[in-house]
């Protein structure tokens, strides 16, 4: 099939859940708005992406069908992964040399690398297209979470990864520090990166079990009005694949050292009665540290193992719940809490947690995990904090929540900061500054 006369096509790849790679539903909306080109979007389904992505006349969602080997993977590991690479490889060559129109060029993303990368660069070869990877991190040090690094499949997958990177026409990345281990290391050249209750009862469910209709955990209504409670809990967002490279231990063990500091520092035993605390609570008594309502998004397969973890903790002043948002309402919470946590600490090293990029998007200021690029984008003090282990974050909590939600200024500063960043990182901008020129450079003249 030929691209429209006039109009260039691009195709994005995601071997993944198109509704869970946000970075990737932002360069589809950015081809098609600020490139002006006709989008084919081939990925896996499974969460819807973002409505604008739904609604737009240029963009078109071409859905694969995930590959499940259960049965195999119970005899064979590495069977099953070479049987589940082989049929993904031929799904995606279907795709891309049959199924959609014609691009200009293919923007892929990684991880993961196999077999995405060669069917890719297979696919640019037969429709004389060109074939652009933006580089999330690296498959090979996600494997090797699992297998170490030393394990044969870690070392091929290294050796695919790197061989058929090397072959695209241009890349993206996502921190400076894995651009300068692309160039140095890899001999990649690249642009400018760019950037329910757990339990029976809780400070939080028995509040609702108090019913009245002008009054929320947050809120109140009189005459028609909603004001926020003075004693209202604290909002804390954490956005989790729920994978290794995320130890969501670290927040649950902070969220008990808050929950027992907070009961020292006011005197409480643990005789009291609990639930004439959480009445105390509801009927305005205010106290010096609030309540902490933490929501944990997103899905993966350490999920249910963590929520059997958090239904036997006993917290007096702290409650979790886990949810999955649809793609336009996730910044509607970000806006709305008061403070986001990322667990992120990246297989490699080198690349940045996305959630951190709409957090600050949203004005949400944000407490990190630390590793050696992160302070690309956490600035310490200015936007955010970053933690090493579950005693510094608890440390953080109790500064910035003292005195929520009037005489927290550290927490103010903070939001403060995080609006800054927000305002003058708009990805609009920084995809036309960094990513537009490449896509017109590596594209030229070039036609199927």
């Amino acid at each position: 099939m030929m691209a429209e006369t006039g109009r260039k096509r691009a195709a994005v790849v995601v071997l993944g859940d198109i509704g869970r790679s946000p970075r990737m539903q932002y360069h589809s909306l950015s081809l098609a708005n600020q490139a002006g080109m006709e989008v084919d979007i081939v990925a896996n389904g499974g969460s819807d992406p973002h409505l604008l992505l739904r609604e737009n006349p240029s963009i078109h969602i071409h859905e694969m069908k995930s590959v499940q080997l259960t049965g195999i993977s119970k005899i064979s590991g590495a069977l099953a992964l070479l049987l589940k690479a082989s049929i993904q490889l031929t799904m995606l060559i279907w795709y891309l040399c049959f199924k959609i129109p014609c691009p200009d060029v293919f923007i892929v993303q990684n991880p993961p690398s196999v077999p995405t990368l060669a069917a890719v660069k297979l696919a640019s070869w037969i429709r004389g297209a060109k074939f652009i990877v933006d580089w999330h991190n690296f498959g090979y040090t996600l494997l090797g979470l699992s297998h170490g690094r030393s394990h044969i499949i870690v070392k091929i997958y290294f050796w695919f990864e790197k061989h058929f990177g090397r072959m695209a026409d241009g890349a993206f990345c996502v921190t400076k520090a894995m651009r300068h281990e692309l160039d140095q290391n890899w001999g990649i050249k690249l642009g400018d990166s760019i950037c329910s209750a757990m339990g029976n009862d809780d400070c939080i469910s028995v509040e609702k079990e108090m019913k009245n209709m002008n009054t929320t955990v947050f809120t109140s209504s009189i005459d028609g009005e909603v004001f926020l409670k003075p004693n209202r809990p604290a909002l804390v967002v954490s956005s989790t694949s729920w994978t290794p490279d995320e130890d969501f231990s670290i927040l649950l063990e902070a969220a008990l050292m808050y929950d027992r500091r907070v009961a020292a520092t006011l005197g409480e035993e643990d005789s009291m009665d609990e639930r004439q605390l959480w009445i105390d609570m509801k009927n305005g008594k205010q106290f010096v540290y609030p309540r902490l309502l933490f929501i944990i998004t997103g899905k993966g397969p350490d999920k249910k193992k963590y929520e059997e973890q958090i239904k036997r903790l006993k917290l007096r002043r702290v409650a979790f719940r886990t949810m999955w948002l649809a793609s336009e309402d996730y910044p509607l919470l970000l806006g709305s809490a008061d403070l986001g946590v990322s667990l992120h600490t990246s297989s490699s090293g080198l690349d940045l947690p996305m959630k951190v990029v709409d957090m600050f998007g949203c004005g949400l200021p944000v407490c990190a995990a630390s590793f050696s690029c992160i302070d690309e984008l956490v600035k310490t003090n200015s936007n955010g904090l970053l933690f090493s282990a579950s005693s510094e974050l608890a440390d953080e909590l109790m500064m910035l929540f003292k005195g929520f939600p009037e005489e927290c200024n550290d927490l103010k500063s903070l939001k403060a900061g995080a609006l800054n960043t927000g305002s003058s990182s708009k990805w609009s901008t920084e995809w036309e500054r960094c990513a537009l020129p490449l896509v017109n450079q590596v594209i030229g003249r070039n036609a199927c």
